[in-house]
């Protein structure tokens, strides 16, 4: 019994032994050495480190200095000066689940494509690490990023677990190329669930306060998303800056404030703005709602050569499109009101009432081409039940014919001022008159004028100004539609006969001052010279009794028919 006794003791003390002698030589480079190899050869991860370390004064943890791990022929998943695995112990039953593991100094590259991390542990935590994931539809870079994940069970896909909290804080963050400072995240992953119970950054200059969730569906739905003080520059239009917004996912916003704002891009800039959205959903580059709400407010608002100042809207949102309760802004120096509705059957906006005082516009050199454009497919029909004017300046300087017109005002009523995507006054009628005017470097006094529309036929019934010491009086008639047809009958009382030239008409008919009758008919196709389609026959006489006849044929002047 002694010898057996002896035996095993014997047998205990190699074994102990053979611990201790592991035990230090795993703490070796040449064990490091050993451990990264086995790992290596007999599985499909490759894996490497520079030394173990373990200190009984906290026997629970183990030291890897210098890690390096990820799969086989791939970018390593893991670079971190020093991992701290803890020990428990559910060791015994499950050797690759810890209690906590430590990532610090390093980085760690997330790639869905690859295997699952073959550890777990009741807390990851991160200390110091860049975080990269420059994959799919959500490209991420993080900087001394510290994070806990409780508990942590990464799956294929999943490199969180499909049942985690975590905490995420990052010195600066950019995704999907929007860079953020001082981030701050916590939530919750359930499955394919996302929440994010509190959400904070400094953005652009601003701050973002906020949080959300995402459904299983993939779906986002935002609670509260506050925005302020934004300072953001970027390259791109007003259309690509909103086209990048409209392409995420789905997603319903209960409320999102814009506070303080300042945004520019090319050709277009936002300042002082201050914006509230609320229950509004967006998917596939359109939005819907049910009772939802825009309202905004800014110093200047900028897109293109359109300038507002001072612009004030206040919109609801429903299922039928838009009603706009108030929308006002100063505008080329004169203010500009309306209210009315934007609505989805039809892409019709139908304005109950627009105002307009005190402009001083100038109309861009194209302004004919861009008449002739056709509006964008969201905007089919645009209808002015009441529409007035005051005291306004409107000039168009182009070289082949400038005018202008002084202290112009108007009233309109029932005007359908586009119709299938088209400009036009199919509908309804409007009384224009100024004080004073220019046309063609040709001064007159009170021009007026008044017309009716309707099935996209023109009417001018009055059409007058005071010219010398005469007065110029005409009707007309036009056609919108085909090759635009019209006619025109034009009476001059004491009036200089040398103005017809100035207008248009090739040659004056007779000098000083007299009476004049015109009667012109013609056709204005879009993108092409009126100039040849024009007949019509001028009569004058002038104070000393001389008369004149002249016959117009395809624009030119033919000899007058005895």
């Amino acid at each position: 019994m002694k010898f057996i006794g002896k035996l095993l003791l014997s047998i205990l003390l190699l074994l102990l032994l053979i611990i201790v002698l592991i035990y230090v030589l795993l703490q070796t480079s040449w064990g490091a050495g050993w451990v990264g190899r086995m790992v290596t050869q007999h599985s499909d991860y490759q894996l490497s480190f520079n030394k173990i370390t373990h200190s009984w004064s906290d026997p629970s943890d183990i030291y890897f200095d210098n890690i390096s791990f990820g799969q086989k022929e791939r970018r390593a998943t893991l670079v971190a000066k020093r991992l701290v695995a803890g020990f428990s112990i559910g060791q015994f039953t499950n050797p690759y689940h810890f209690s906590r593991i430590q990532l610090q100094d390093g980085t760690l590259n997330l790639d869905p494509a690859s295997l699952a991390f073959p550890l777990e542990a009741d807390v990851l935590q991160l200390n110091g690490m860049a975080i990269q994931s420059p994959y799919g539809g959500w490209e991420l870079n993080g900087q001394n990023v510290n994070a806990g994940v409780t508990p942590w069970k990464p799956q294929t896909g999943f490199p969180l677990g499909r049942n985690a909290r975590f905490q995420i804080s990052a010195r600066s963050l950019t995704l999907n190329g929007i860079p953020a400072e001082n981030v701050l995240v916590q939530g919750e992953i359930n499955n394919t669930q996302l929440r994010l119970d509190n959400l904070g950054a400094d953005l652009s200059q601003g701050e973002l306060t906020g949080n959300a969730r995402r459904d299983e569906d993939g779906a986002w739905q935002v609670d509260n998303l506050r925005l302020s003080n934004v300072r953001m520059q970027t390259a791109q239009s007003l259309d690509e800056f909103l086209r990048q917004l409209s392409e995420v996912p789905k997603i319903t916003i209960h409320r999102f404030d814009l506070i303080d704002a300042r945004m520019e891009g090319k050709n277009w800039a936002f300042s002082d703005l201050d914006l509230t959205l609320r229950n509004i959903t967006f998917q596939d580059g359109d939005w819907s709602s049910d009772d939802g709400s825009l309202s905004f407010n800014a110093s200047d608002l900028i897109n293109g050569a359109v300038h507002l100042n001072d612009p004030i809207a206040n919109m609801t949102l429903s299922p039928q499109g838009i009603e706009i309760r108030q929308f006002s802004g100063r505008w080329q120096g004169g203010l500009m009101r309306t209210s009315g509705r934007w609505l989805r059957d039809g892409q019709r906006l139908e304005l109950d009432d627009f105002m307009v005082a005190g402009l001083e516009y100038t109309l861009p050199g194209q302004w004919l081409d861009s008449w002739l454009q056709p509006l964008p497919s969201w905007l089919s029909d645009i209808q002015v039940n009441k529409f007035t004017a005051n005291r306004n300046l409107l000039i168009d300087i182009n070289p082949a014919f400038p005018f202008q017109i002084t202290a112009l005002d108007g009233y309109g009523k029932n005007l359908v001022l586009a119709r299938d995507h088209q400009w036009g006054i199919w509908s309804g009628s409007l009384n224009l008159n100024g004080s004073d005017a220019t046309f063609n470097k040709i001064d007159v006094r009170r021009p007026s004028l008044a017309l009716t529309a309707e099935g996209g036929r023109v009417a001018v019934t009055e059409l007058s100004a005071f010219a010398g010491e005469g007065l110029f009086e005409a009707t007309a008639v036009i056609n919108q539609q085909g090759e635009r047809g019209f006619t025109l009958n034009l009476n001059g009382r004491a009036v200089p006969l040398n103005v017809l030239q100035r207008w248009g008409w090739p040659v004056a008919p007779l000098p000083g001052n007299g009476n004049t009758q015109l009667t012109l008919a013609g056709k204005m196709p879009a993108n092409a010279p009126f100039k040849p389609f024009l007949n019509g026959r001028l009569h004058a006489l002038n104070a000393q009794g001389q008369t004149a006849d002249q016959i117009m044929v395809n624009g030119e002047l033919a000899p007058a028919a005895p």
